[in-house]
Order: C-alpha cells, then sequence, then structure tokens
C-alpha cells in the first residue's frame, strides 16, 4: 500500500481526497498542524506528496523546497493558481506535475498513478484504470467516460474497443486485430459483427461530442483520432 502525504488547509478539499483514495487503497495522511509540516513528512515517510501552494505560516514552493533537500519523492501540486510562472516555479523545485483547481478526481488520479509506476515500477491488478483522450477521461475500471460536462457509460464491447484504439491513438488497427482481440477466434466472427459495435460505440461517442474521433480507414480498418496531434 502506497502512502500519501497531502499538504492542503482546504479542510473540506483534504476531506474529500483522503476518502477517495483510500477506496484505491492508498494509505493517506493529512497535515494537522503547519508548525509542524517537515515533522509530520519524517514520521509518515511518504510515497507520494500532494500540494497546495496558498498555505498557512509557509507557501508551499518552501515545503517543496525543504522536502527536495531530503528525498527525491514524487511531489504534485494542487492549486487554484493558474499563472505559468507558478506551474514554472514548481517544476524548477523538482515537482513532478502540476494540477489547477478545481480538477476531476479521476485526473488526478491517473497521474498518481503513472507517477508512482514510474518512480517504483509497480503492478496492481486492482488499479484503477484509466485514459486521458482529447480531454476526455475515460475509466475501463468503471466502464465510462467524461468529457466536458457530459458522460457516458460503455457497454462491455464499446470499452474493449475503445481501449485498444486509444493505446494505439494515431496508428490503424486493423478489423483483424480487433476481432481477435474481442473474440479470440475471428473464424466465427462475421466482419459485420465488428462494425455494428463500433456504429453502437461511435454512438456512444457522439452524445458527448467525441463521435467523429473514431475514423475508418475503408479497407484497413479504424484509427482513434488524438485532437493536438492531428
Amino acid at each position: 500500500m502506497f502512502r500519501v502525504l497531502i499538504i492542503e488547509d482546504d479542510q473540506t478539499l483534504l476531506n474529500e481526497l483522503i476518502k477517495q483514495l483510500s477506496q484505491w487503497d492508498y494509505e493517506t495522511f493529512g497535515i494537522e498542524d503547519f508548525n509542524f509540516v517537515m515533522e509530520r513528512y519524517s514520521e509518515i515517510q511518504p510515497d507520494l506528496i500532494i500540494i497546495d501552494i496558498q498555505l498557512p505560516k509557509y507557501d508551499g514552493f518552501h515545503w517543496c523546497r525543504a522536502i527536495r533537500s531530503r528525498s527525491d519523492v514524487p511531489i504534485i501540486f494542487l492549486s487554484s493558481r493558474d499563472h505559468p510562472m507558478d506551474m514554472v516555479m514548481a517544476m524548477q523545485l523538482g515537482a513532478d506535475d502540476y494540477i489547477q483547481k478545481p480538477f476531476h478526481f479521476e485526473v488526478l488520479l491517473a497521474k498518481i498513478q503513472a507517477i508512482l509506476r514510474r518512480t517504483y515500477r509497480y503492478s496492481q491488478s486492482t488499479n484503477v484504470d484509466i485514459r486521458i483522450w482529447n480531454q476526455a477521461t475515460i475509466n475501463f475500471s468503471k466502464g465510462d467516460i467524461h468529457y466536458k460536462d457530459g458522460s457516458v457509460e460503455l457497454s462491455k464491447n464499446e470499452s474493449s474497443i475503445l481501449r485498444i484504439l486509444v493505446d494505439q491513438k494515431n496508428q490503424i488497427v486493423s478489423r483483424d486485430e480487433l476481432i481477435r482481440a474481442l473474440w479470440d477466434d475471428e473464424r466465427f466472427i462475421s466482419d459485420n459483427t465488428l462494425t455494428v459495435n463500433v456504429n453502437r460505440l461511435r454512438k456512444s461517442l457522439d452524445d458527448i461530442g467525441l463521435g467523429k474521433f473514431i475514423e475508418t480507414r475503408v479497407g484497413q480498418g479504424y484509427i482513434a483520432i488524438e485532437e493536438q496531434d492531428k
């Protein structure tokens, strides 16, 4: 179980983060007294730190600098401040990421997962399975996708097709590869079955404005377009 220290003075947000992260088997701690931040850090020895900028006594930059003088533990800044220099300062002090409030918890969770995997090279089958695609958050563990103010639930086949396409975004995935991944043996599946399932996926994505990013390549297969890479 990974230990996460949250240096945040917004008690409502802190409690919500502790609640949410605990559901994903993270052992999560907050700061009760901002006079003893480093003492708390030494006591907990966290695997990852989430820190706000605006804090009592000293700001988050101060504590990031102090922690970096002792450890390379991953640090994520979580702040309502959106000035580019705040982000630059955070990165120059050794932060691993900077997330602006308000934020989607799934995005924070995906970033935590990626940083911990990169830092500690771990693998846990129970971890949440999330992708960010065209600014949409796809939670394959729950089978849903959130984009702007909309969300949609995906069927098992829709989710499986989208996962394969997004994991190979901007690359053509052949129809045979999709059929083998979904039904194991393409000999017993008609070509029309895949077409029907892809069309259903497009219709679901159309409901939140994302259907256009799944394109057909005639005679080749399908491709998930990543907008910023177009």
